[in-house]
């Protein structure tokens, strides 16, 4: 049972998921209220075992990888502190990866957060996945509190106009293992993707490079508890960080971030051939929507194409 825990502890239940479900009347106006919404039981069992056992040979890798090492299209990468390791581009470690790019139990509710179905936002494709990662954090590790509506981003901005959501960017948050009290589980402050102030204390918990900070004790924020499975979406424009893990063991989630079609990379990653060789044509035009044309028929002759020169 997924529980959302604040500082008084308390329990309150979310959505249930279901196949290519769109968000209900109660999600849309507790999304808009609070930012966030947990699904639960959205990975079944069987794809969660193939995910934790691809990553299994990651953590099992001698000599142990460390920030900046590449496995294959894959990069080990930090934020900055002591906030475990990422794998970026996870979505390149196999097809079970792939197949959470749409997975029907947030797909739908995604597509309605972004707003873009039916404007020239989809103008590239349906959506745009900007950066895609797998987490692992371990004892004492901990990322700090960051964004929020008062930093003013577009890129992470929230929007509800004419009864639409028109959210910039929405992370789906996924659960591998089991986040309790004392794994690290992530923080939110509800309401904070409207709010219009920083938080007074935020200077003391928000990421800094190389410290390890955290959103324990920040007045306001709750700690979010999740079975393996369930998976968060929240819009990124939500004050948010992490609670530090003090568990044995390593927190396990995987987080993929969607945008409108005309979005870009946060980081200096793209696709490689051999993943978007394999995807269905709604996943390629989520993870490179950008095509290019050649210059063809060109009046100078042997003028270099794009397609070779945008790699």
């Amino acid at each position: 049972m997924t529980t959302v825990t604040s500082p008084k502890h308390t329990k309150q239940p979310d959505t249930i998921a279901h196949p290519n479900q769109r968000l209900s009347p109660m999600d849309r106006y507790l999304f808009d209220l609070r930012g966030y919404l947990v699904i639960e039981n959205a990975i079944d069992s069987e794809l969660l075992e193939r995910l934790n056992s691809k990553l299994d040979t990651f953590i099992n890798m001698q000599p142990p990888l460390t920030h900046g090492d590449w496995v294959g299209a894959i990069q080990t990468h930090t934020f900055g502190g002591d906030d475990g390791l990422n794998l970026q581009q996870i979505y390149e470690a196999g097809p079970d990866f792939a197949q959470l790019i749409d997975h029907p139990s947030w797909f739908g509710k995604v597509l309605e957060l972004v707003g873009s179905e039916h404007n020239f936002d989809n103008h590239h494709g349906p959506l745009f996945i900007d950066e895609n990662f797998a987490s692992l954090r371990g004892p004492g590790q901990a990322i700090g509190m960051h964004s929020g509506k008062a930093e003013g981003a577009i890129r992470t901005q929230y929007r509800y106009e004419h009864e639409q959501f028109h959210c910039a960017q929405i992370n789906v948050l996924m659960a591998l293992t089991d986040i309790g009290t004392g794994d690290g589980g992530t923080m939110l402050i509800p309401g904070s993707h409207k709010s219009n102030l920083k938080h007074p204390d935020m200077d003391k918990h928000a990421i800094k490079q190389g410290q390890n900070t955290s959103g324990d004790g920040l007045e306001g924020a709750i700690e979010v508890h999740m079975n393996a499975g369930d998976v968060l979406v929240f819009v990124d424009a939500i004050c948010h960080g992490s609670a530090r893990r003090v568990n044995e063991g390593l927190r396990r989630v995987v987080v993929y971030r969607y945008g409108p079609s005309w979005g870009f990379f946060r980081h200096p990653y793209r696709p490689s051939q051999e993943l978007l060789s394999r995807l269905t044509d709604q996943q390629r035009q989520i993870v490179w929507p950008h095509q290019a044309i050649d210059r063809i028929p060109n009046r100078i002759a042997d003028y270099p194409s794009p397609l070779q020169e945008i790699r």
